[in-house]
């Protein structure tokens, strides 16, 4: 089952791009002394992201000479902020480790910046504290022009960023996430951006670098959406991660499934939330990657027909450790395939509108128990108990 696996069965979970701001802290931080260092410090980092916005090369190179390469490899990424904030400084004398949050837009697609925590190293030279070293802070992940010079192609409602991938092979990536993202209008409605960022690293290994994980927990997995759950309009932007070794050997039709499933994680961010269960944001996901398709039950959840046909349906439907990439991967299937499901069946039985507004329900609650069981309620006038057997009656019937 490696092509089902990995034509939806693969993330949709959410990587946290950001991370949280902590205090300026270090040697002495609320001495004179410290507090001037940390200031001239911030002014180096000012004047290298002033570099980077101007493509200004000698500008670069004069704050230090860490990343002789990222204006090269920036060059095609259409950047409309980047800036460095200052969140720590440890050491003494003439070197220092400077703790950052890089943020940064891309014009004409992020609405709020894309934050990555970084680590500089910095020396003393001449009176000039200049850059020596530049690089993810611990457990953050690189960034995409990091691992080589960036190609971008530019769709009617896409952006396609790529490293060591040819032209030709990002231009159809973009022409399927320009189909992707009217799809999920039409299911989710245009209460979103309506466009989307796409990155292809060079490798599997380039993936799990941008997402700063072992690169093990991805194989087979075709793509991720990193995000914010519960994000706003101020909340860090979404990027939807191919892995093109997992991707590449997808056909057309699996391809758009993924694509559109990504996209619609993209859509329903500002409502999804830490009350939202994996198999409802999942669920959903693969409802409008298949919303559409004339593919059957069956053609679409081979691993839990294959259940039902043993006579070992599922009980109840998924937990979120369920969805986990590095276990048994018919159980993943099966959990993808059981929220899809019961996704279908709210869509059948009570409508797209009402499966939309339940979605916005369940995420709309403050914490996550009780959350179904108060949107069932409210949006759809069924209790926990009926939904669980309804769905076991679905599930049988749709897929003997």
């Amino acid at each position: 089952m490696a092509g089902r696996r990995g034509a939806v069965r693969r993330a949709g979970c959410f990587v946290a791009l950001g991370a949280l701001l902590v205090g300026l802290s270090g040697c002495g931080a609320d001495s004179p002394r410290t507090d001037s260092r940390s200031a001239a410090v911030q002014r180096v980092l000012d004047r290298r992201a002033a570099a980077v916005l101007d493509k200004d090369a000698a500008a670069y190179r004069a704050t230090g000479g860490a990343d002789p390469y990222l204006l090269l490899d920036l060059a095609a990424v259409p950047l409309e902020s980047w800036t460095y904030k200052l969140t720590r400084l440890e050491g003494s004398g003439s070197r220092v480790s400077a703790t950052t949050e890089l943020r940064y837009r891309v014009d004409g697609y992020d609405k709020a910046p894309v934050v990555a925590e970084r680590t500089l190293t910095l020396r003393r030279e001449d009176g000039h504290w200049r850059v020596v070293n530049d690089e993810p802070a611990a457990k953050a992940g690189q960034q995409l022009w990091e691992q080589g010079k960036v190609t971008a192609v530019k769709g009617a409602h896409s952006l396609v960023l790529g490293v060591g991938q040819q032209r030709s092979v990002l231009e159809s990536y973009a022409e399927l996430a320009d189909d992707a993202v009217p799809a999920v209008t039409d299911a989710w409605g245009d209460r979103w951006a309506r466009r989307v960022v796409v990155l292809v690293p060079e490798s599997l290994d380039g993936m799990g670098g941008l997402l700063g994980s072992p690169a093990s927990g991805y194989q087979g997995i075709a793509a991720v959406t990193t995000g914010e759950a519960g994000g706003s309009g101020t909340a860090p932007a979404d990027r939807v991660i191919i892995n093109p070794e997992a991707y590449g050997v997808l056909g057309a039709f699996g391809k758009q499934v993924v694509l559109t499933h990504e996209t619609a994680h993209v859509a329903t961010r500002a409502v999804t939330s830490p009350a939202t269960p994996l198999w409802l944001s999942e669920g959903y996901a693969d409802w409008t990657g298949y919303r559409g398709t004339g593919r059957t039950a069956g053609q679409a959840a081979p691993e839990l027909q294959r259940a039902v046909g043993e006579g070992t349906p599922p009980g109840t439907l998924p937990e979120d450790a369920d969805f986990g990439f590095d276990g048994d991967s018919s159980k993943l299937a099966r959990a993808y395939e059981s929220g899809w499901l019961a996704c279908r069946m709210i869509a059948d039985r009570w409508g797209e509108a009402k499966l939309n507004a339940f979605y916005v329900a369940v995420g709309g609650h403050q914490r996550r128990a009780g959350a179904v069981e108060e949107a069932l309620r409210s949006v759809l006038g069924i209790d926990e108990a009926e939904f669980l057997s309804d769905w076991r009656a679905y599930v049988r019937g749709e897929l003997s």
